[in-house]
């Protein structure tokens, strides 16, 4: 995936639910701090982008996830013809650190505008570290491949993710310890 395709993604998700800003969870929140040409294939290989919108409640979240599910995601029209698509997802989808919301990236810009105007929609993409710690509680061989690529690349701070996957939610002890497990032995496998 491309940068330019993330922000028409926000630009979509924004206008389907007819609201001004989202936040991109999934790893396609990376495109908010680096560009597709700085990134290692591994790390733009995904062709969905995860959209969590902003609400007052969860229920009030995941009805709008449906909305942009229903319209632009898997199997849409909206795939079909751009070559990606756009899941909606709620607060229950990705682990996150404490203080997550206040390093959000702003991604905002001409391709964020609609009918060529001003910007008017925001994505707000998760930082780099708080992606890989969503990405390391999550645990799955793609979610390991994705952040083994950057930090490899030098694009992430291991031990920054480690001080982050330390203060996740107490219900997640389990899946935090097999986390800080497995980044230990990644960056002694390949010198990260």
């Amino acid at each position: 995936m491309r940068r330019d395709q993330l922000e028409h993604a926000i630009r979509t998700a924004c206008q389907i639910i007819h609201q001004s800003e989202v936040i991109v969870v999934g790893s396609q929140a990376i495109l908010g701090t680096y560009d597709e040409s700085q990134l290692p294939a591994a790390a733009t290989m995904s062709i969905e982008v995860d959209i969590l919108p902003m609400a007052e409640t969860n229920d009030e979240t995941a009805r709008l996830a449906d909305l942009i599910e229903g319209v632009a995601g898997e199997l849409s029209p909206f795939e079909e013809l751009h070559g990606f698509s756009i899941d909606g997802v709620d607060l229950e989808t990705a682990v996150l650190p404490d203080g997550w919301r206040n390093r959000l990236v702003k991604v905002q810009n001409t391709n964020t505008a609609a009918a060529g105007g001003e910007p008017r929609f925001t994505g707000w993409c998760l930082d780099k570290e708080d992606l890989c710690v969503a990405k390391l509680v999550a645990l799955r061989e793609k979610d390991r491949n994705f952040v083994i690529a950057l930090l490899k690349a030098n694009l992430v701070d291991a031990d920054l993710i480690a001080s982050r996957l330390r203060t996740i939610p107490s219900e997640h002890v389990a899946a935090r310890e097999a986390a800080l497990t497995w980044l230990r032995a990644s960056r002694n496998a390949s010198g990260c």
